[in-house]
């Protein structure tokens, strides 16, 4: 059969270290990425902007916080003020007159300069104290952003974004700000997956196992999780510019509060840590199922079906939400990208029982 390893050869090292070992999975990521670009072309534009323009967009936040929490193993529970940095930092960069690719770079190093600062208590403390060092990195950020008017107005001032271009073509249309997104998710997606195959990625990996045990092999922890920050931050910077630009057009300081650090790492976790595919999976989760789930059952209480009060109709859906998170990690910890991989495992065999090990 076409999606099976049989009659797969490697008869080179250059085979051998592929991302996609065998045609069929090949095939399959080039069908998704052909669909993710003609989707303006075919999906409305309601749904395109609602739904799939914000998926990538939280993908491409997912990815940045799984290279830190899934390949280096640093927890990090203020990355919403890492987003928030790059996105004030890339509209008054454009204000001031910078170009817009450059304006992004820039927004990236700034955000990744604030987050290695505060990224350096994990060369000393590590689980619990860690997530207090980002938990203060976030309300820190989210006090200045709020006092200091010259950054975003004040408490209850609205930043909009200004009109730019991107290589000469103006991003004022749905489907070029989509485009534009969807652009740095697959440039994002292509790093990580190539990663792991670095010196770089390898250390990650040692860091996040046994750092004690890396320094003993030659790694060093103080560089290795100060560039994890730094990487990482950087990641999650652009893309904070990208979320202002191409998905809010408006930036306010509730955008970017705790509760949306806590989405972003419950989209790594119920995606699964350190895949990127989980990335996918757990953004699209955490940002859509909630959205299913109350049409779902508004429809079922208009029906007549769900004959409950409204003020229990309007808290059933996020009851329901939490428990299937619950019950993702109760039954699978390894999360969706486990799922998925033990589907496409299953039907590598089929129709044998044993499934590659």
């Amino acid at each position: 059969m076409f999606y099976r390893l049989s009659g797969t050869y490697h008869t080179s090292y250059e085979s051998d270290r592929r991302l996609w070992k065998i045609p069929a999975d090949r095939w399959l990521v080039l069908a998704v990425l052909v669909i993710a670009v003609l989707a303006p072309l075919f999906v409305a534009p309601l749904y395109l902007g609602s739904y799939v323009l914000p998926w990538v967009i939280w993908s491409a936040a997912a990815l940045s916080l799984t290279l830190l929490m899934g390949m280096a193993g640093q927890l990090h529970f203020g990355f919403a003020a890492v987003m928030a940095i790059g996105a004030y930092a890339s509209i008054h960069l454009v204000r001031a007159g910078v170009p817009f690719e450059i304006a992004l770079v820039l927004s990236g190093l700034i955000s990744a300069a604030i987050g290695a600062v505060f990224g350096a208590a994990a060369l000393r403390v590590k689980g619990l104290y860690l997530v207090m060092a980002t938990l203060a990195m976030q309300y820190l950020v989210d006090w200045t952003v709020v006092n200091v008017p010259a950054i975003s107005g004040g408490a209850h001032a609205t930043l909009r974004t200004p009109a730019v271009n991107f290589l000469f073509m103006p991003i004022d249309s749905l489907s070029a700000r989509y485009w534009l997104a969807l652009g740095w998710v697959v440039l994002l997606t292509l790093f990580c997956l190539n990663v792991r195959r670095t010196s770089f990625g390898r250390a990650l990996v040692a860091i996040r196992d046994k750092d004690f045990a890396a320094a003993v092999i030659g790694v060093d922890p103080f560089k290795t999780k100060l560039m994890a920050f730094f990487t990482s931050s950087f990641m999650g910077g652009v893309t904070g510019a990208i979320l202002a630009f191409c998905y809010y057009r408006a930036v306010t300081p509730e955008q970017f509060g705790f509760n949306v650090s806590i989405q972003l790492v419950a989209m790594v976790l119920v995606g699964g840590l350190g895949s990127v595919i989980g990335s996918y999976l757990g953004a699209g989760f955490v940002l859509l199922a909630p959205i299913f789930l109350t049409n779902f059952i508004a429809g079922l209480a208009q029906a007549g079906w769900v004959p409950v009060s409204q003020n229990f109709l309007s808290h059933l859906p996020l009851m329901i939400y939490g428990a299937m998170i619950i019950g993702f990690l109760l039954f699978e910890p390894l999360g969706l990208a486990k799922i998925y991989d033990n589907i496409r495992k299953y039907f590598l065999v089929w129709p044998f029982r044993h499934a590659k090990s």
